[in-house]
């Protein structure tokens, strides 16, 4: 059942301003910045204000999540109309089917005449006020010829409640086909009402479960702390509202206390659990120069942070973000389900036609009055609600799942293709490797001392920008060898870097620096082969002339690559590795790990390229990559996968995030997208069939038969029913193991 956010005065007034003009469906000025309300099925109708979709008459729904109150007006008011129709309904039943229980002669205690105005009575604040939103909806879905499922509500209360109307003032217009053996014209006050207050139930249940189908965005916000301790210049330490913490202020977390904002650890030693975030249940440690994202919850120790990412920037913020805009997109199938939905309605209304004449024609005695019921029992039941819910409430499910698993979907179109994808492309470094080269190896030549070899080393790489000289700065000062000063330095571009310290030439880098410098490296050559062999980064080093060692530096293999490689395959996948590295060391990471192909020496603007050869091949491609050089890649594949350890850059252009940036996060995006297709197959099966059987039920196909007809109140309860067991087949989703 969809809805509406409905207030008080819209009803009455039929004034909610998106409905003003059909047509116009954008009616948000340029640089508005209040709350924009957007309708989940048709993204395109935007609004400054909440109201009803003037395509499918469903309730607008802000655009961007918020930690405030949610505005629950619309339920607390179609609950107040659910209490007031039930309250009315009830007496309104006994009065009109009270004679049917057996020993129970309702003429004796209200004459008929009397029992028909009191039901007049009854159900006339029940369909005028408690039903009013639907009347109104409908009748705007006829104006603007939008039909939905407002036009079938409306038209099935209206010609029950208008028809008797007529019966109770008027009689005597009503030929003989439209009385009873008594010669009374019958009355369908009790179908009216009671239709309004099954379809009003049905509101409550959806408005309640849609608002658990966003509890997965709220819990994420209500992850940030209120508050952050700012220390001062001066030393002193403040708590400030966390709106107020600008970047670069310095913060204290103490222990157990969340990490405020995304910020760089500047003192302090301690475990930080990031489960929330990454979905990975183990504590990280973290010291200085580590960075830390906001919400994450500090262990024992105390630590400094300087704030580098605040506000809308911190990545909860970027996260909810996603989420939020993944649970309102469209999945492709819903397409299929938009086609269905527009003939559809027409459809019914025909075959509502066409029951009415039938009946008239060849029903039983009173045949009008057959007629009529079963043509409203016809409008009901098909009214296509769980059609139009089958597809929105899975991905508003699975968004948030997803986020809780640190599997961010950027719209439900990568939810969808995801689980077609049969060739998976990653990119070595940062995806299937750490993505910060270390010093692995310290060779030395005879008659050389491996600490000086290292210390003289790097000395000469603290002037050089190169990744792998911090790497091995870094390995030099984690072995407690301090570098000295040089008095020369010169970088050779594509070859290495030499210089001079304490009176000693130097020189550090590939064989072709070396024949460069006239230094003989045959006696380390066979080593230097054996570590590229392993997947290493072997550079010389020559002191005064003679080469006196060699140095190892290598990307390691994140822990978790080779069991997710392992899963991959299990799942299907071939594994395609496109790395700008040489030949030898992508083989032999490749080798390490089982990778099934390697494309070596790939530049970065040659990775789009590739990704497009292989779809040529006729695979359905995904791509994993986290720098920026990866962007035009993600954007190729068919679903491009950012590795959230990257850049925003590539989290821009990919449809999955994985804010661990770790593969196994793949194996749980491929079991999720399987999951809810699965889902939502459900649902349109349940809502197909089930409009399927109903129609020809209530149209009295098997009254000839069996003598079964449908009531329209039976109608109405089956169609609530549809649509509760569609949101509640979503609400599943939740539970679904990753």
């Amino acid at each position: 059942m969809t809805h509406e956010h409905h207030h008080q005065h819209d009803g009455h007034h039929g004034s909610s301003k998106p409905d003003e003009s059909a047509g116009r469906y954008d009616d948000v000025p340029a640089g508005f910045a209040g709350t924009v309300y957007t309708c989940p099925m048709h993204p395109q109708v935007r609004s400054t204000e909440a109201g009803s979709c003037p395509v499918c008459g469903m309730g607008l729904e802000p655009e961007t999540a918020s930690l405030e109150e949610e505005d629950t007006s619309e339920l607390q008011d179609m609950r107040r109309r659910l209490w007031g129709a039930a309250a009315l309904s009830l007496p309104l039943v006994f009065l009109a089917m009270g004679g049917m229980v057996p020993g129970v002669d309702m003429d004796a205690i209200v004459a008929h005449d009397i029992r028909v105005w009191l039901e007049l009575a009854l159900a006339t604040p029940v369909v005028l006020w408690c039903g009013w939103p639907f009347l109104v909806r409908g009748w705007r879905s006829v104006i603007s010829w939008n039909l939905n499922m407002f036009t079938l509500i409306a038209l099935g209360v209206g010609v029950a409640y208008v028809y008797s109307v007529v019966a109770t003032v008027a009689p005597g217009v009503f030929p003989p086909s439209f009385r009873g053996d008594s010669g009374q014209v019958g009355v369908y006050f009790e179908a009216a009402a009671v239709i309004v207050t099954l379809v009003l139930l049905g509101q409550v249940l959806e408005l309640r479960a849609r608002s658990s189908t966003n509890a997965a965005i709220k819990s994420l916000l209500g992850l940030a702390p209120r508050t952050a301790r700012r220390i001062g210049d001066d030393g002193e330490e403040t708590d400030i509202p966390l709106a107020d913490v600008a970047i670069d202020d310095r913060l204290r977390v103490r222990p157990g206390e969340k990490v405020p904002v995304d910020g760089e650890v500047t003192e302090g030693r301690s475990s930080v659990d990031e489960s929330m975030i990454t979905g990975e249940p183990i504590p990280v440690e973290k010291s200085a120069g580590d960075e830390v994202i906001g919400a994450t919850v500090n262990g024992t120790g105390s630590l400094v942070i300087r704030a580098r990412r605040v506000g809308s920037d911190t990545m909860l913020a970027q996260i909810v973000h996603m989420v939020a805009a993944a649970a309102r997109s469209r999945a492709p199938i819903q397409n299929l389900v938009d086609v269905v939905a527009s003939w559809f309605v027409p459809a019914v209304v025909l075959a509502a036609v066409i029951t009415f004449a039938t009946w008239a024609a060849l029903g039983p005695e009173p045949a009008m009055a057959y007629a009529l019921i079963n043509a409203v029992a016809v409008l009901i039941i098909a009214c296509p609600c769980a059609l139009g819910l089958a597809t929105p409430m899975s991905i508003m499910v699975a968004s948030g799942k997803g986020a809780s698993a640190g599997v961010l979907f950027k719209d439900a179109e990568a939810i969808q293709a995801l689980r077609d994808v049969d060739t998976l492309v990653v990119d070595k470094t940062g995806t299937l490797t750490e993505g910060r080269p270390r010093l692995v190896d310290v060779i030395t030549a005879k008659g050389f001392d491996e600490a000086d070899v290292l210390r003289l080393a790097a000395t000469l790489e603290r002037g050089s920008e190169h990744p792998l000289a911090a790497a091995i700065v870094e390995g030099a000062k984690s072995r407690d060898i301090e570098p000295g000063e040089y008095s020369a330095f010169d970088s050779v571009t594509g070859k290495g870097v030499k210089g001079r310290i304490n009176d000693r030439d130097v020189a550090l880098g590939n064989p072709l620096l070396m024949e460069a410098l006239s230094v003989d490296v045959d006696a380390l050559t066979g080593q230097a082969e054996t570590l590229r062999a392993e997947g290493r980064t072997a550079m010389f080093v020559a002191i005064d002339g003679e080469v006196a060692g060699l140095v190892a530096v290598a990307d390691p293999i994140k822990d978790t690559t080779p069991a997710a490689i392992e899963a991959l395959h299990a799942d299907g996948l071939r594994i395609v590795m496109m790395t700008g590295d040489s030949e030898t060391t992508a083989r032999a990471v490749a080798q390490q790990l089982g990778i099934d192909d390697v494309m070596a020496g790939v530049l970065p603007e040659a990775k789009a390229e590739n990704v497009k050869r292989l779809q040529d091949q006729g695979a359905v491609v995904a791509m994993a990559g986290d720098g920026i050089n990866d962007a035009p890649a993600l954007a190729q594949a068919q679903v491009g996968i950012a590795m959230g350890t990257g850049t925003d850059v590539a989290m821009e252009s990919a449809g999955v995030t994985l804010v661990k940036g770790d593969l196994n996060g793949i194996v749980r995006a491929r079991a999720l997208s399987r999951a809810t297709m699965r889902n939502i197959r459900q649902n349109l099966f349940f809502a197909f069939v089930y409009n399927a059987l109903g129609v020809p039920v209530a149209a009295g196909v098997l009254y000839p038969f069996f003598g079964i007809g449908l009531s329209p109140m039976i109608a109405a309860a089956a169609m609530s029913f549809s649509s509760v067991s569609v949101i509640g087949n979503a609400l599943r989703l939740k539970r679904t193991s990753l």
